[in-house]
């Protein structure tokens, strides 16, 4: 199932006793509210609602959660009593049992908002969101992990955007990530970072996480091509399919390990390693087992590297 890029939401905040405070409540949607409160204070708060300028002179009754209000709350314009975390779904209808005429979603979203509980972090140099690209034309991909108790938790927003213009994403159907297509020229020096919010619920509560990032910090290049061994010692490969071109302009540069044969790539231990703009290596080692290991980053910009690509090497058999 195809999942859609929603936008959402309206973010608010209240103190002790029950008051309004306009400059902690705006929209961000329709019918959606976020009131945001202090995540150490207990909080009442007068929140304003209304059905809308077509019902003005109807006999309006709302409901909170499908359930009656009581005492009964009427009319277009009212104020409803917000108690720190109880937001919910307000319903107004025409009369008691009338029909439904307009709704209003009240979330609460904690000031400061650091104490984050339905995603995790996934590093603390990435923080709760991980983005990578394949090369500079603007596309991306961004995702996030829920907590275990809160795996189900919908995501509201996600909203991608560089230099206040809008970068058109789509959610997975997951909720897990988003793709994102930005109309970027590779050649293109980036002045502005790319901001993506994601707005995500678990019950009442709302919260928001934020990545910033030039695509030159994310462009990954995808695994490495025809990796293939020649006369027992020299090893080639070829750029990636999907790395930007002229080569000549967007040089990758290799990193080359060499492990004890059954060793991981990904270890510490290695018995050589270097580093070389050529697509190609020769190992001069007397060695009759052994793994060889090759990874690709942008030259330049000395971004995240691939993942290793490797051959084992028994003797005069050669496996890539």
């Amino acid at each position: 199932m195809r999942a859609l890029f929603l936008v959402v939401l309206y973010a608010g905040l209240c103190y002790a006793s029950p008051v309004t405070d306009q400059e902690n409540i705006e929209t961000l949607m329709d019918n959606v509210l976020v009131l945001r409160v202090p995540h150490d204070k207990a909080t009442l708060v007068n929140v304003p609602l209304g059905c809308g300028e077509a019902y003005r002179n109807q006999p309006v009754v709302w409901k909170k959660d499908g359930e009656e209000i009581e005492p009964p709350l009427k009319g277009n314009q009212v104020n409803v009593l917000v108690e720190e975390m109880d937001g919910g779904n307000y319903t107004c209808h025409l009369g008691p049992d009338g029909e439904y005429l307009n709704h209003t979603v009240i979330f609460i979203q904690l000031d400061p908002d650091n104490r984050t509980v339905i995603l995790e972090e996934q590093s603390t140099e990435k923080g709760h969101i991980h983005c990578s690209a394949p090369n500079y034309n603007g596309s991306f991909h961004c995702s996030w992990k829920r907590s275990r108790v809160r795996s189900s938790a919908p995501v509201l927003l996600v909203k991608a955007e560089r230099n206040l213009e809008n970068i058109p994403c789509e959610l997975n159907a997951d909720g897990s990530g988003i793709q994102c297509q930005e109309a970027n020229c590779p050649y293109k020096e980036e002045q502005h970072r790319i901001f993506v919010t994601v707005y995500i619920y678990s019950a009442s509560l709302l919260e928001a996480y934020t990545r910033a990032f030039y695509l030159r910090d994310i462009a990954r290049p995808d695994a490495l091509l025809n990796i293939r061994n020649s006369n027992g010692k020299v090893f080639s490969w070829s750029y990636p399919d999907s790395w930007e071109k002229p080569c000549s302009y967007f040089v990758l540069q290799f990193q080359v390990k060499v492990v004890q044969k059954g060793r991981s790539c990904d270890g510490e231990h290695h018995i050589m390693l270097h580093t070389t703009e050529e697509t190609k290596y020769e190992v001069n080692l007397k060695l009759q087992k052994y793994a060889f290991c090759v990874r690709a980053q942008d030259k330049i910009t000395l971004g995240p590297f691939n993942h290793w690509n490797f051959c084992t090497v028994n003797k005069h058999e050669v496996v890539c």
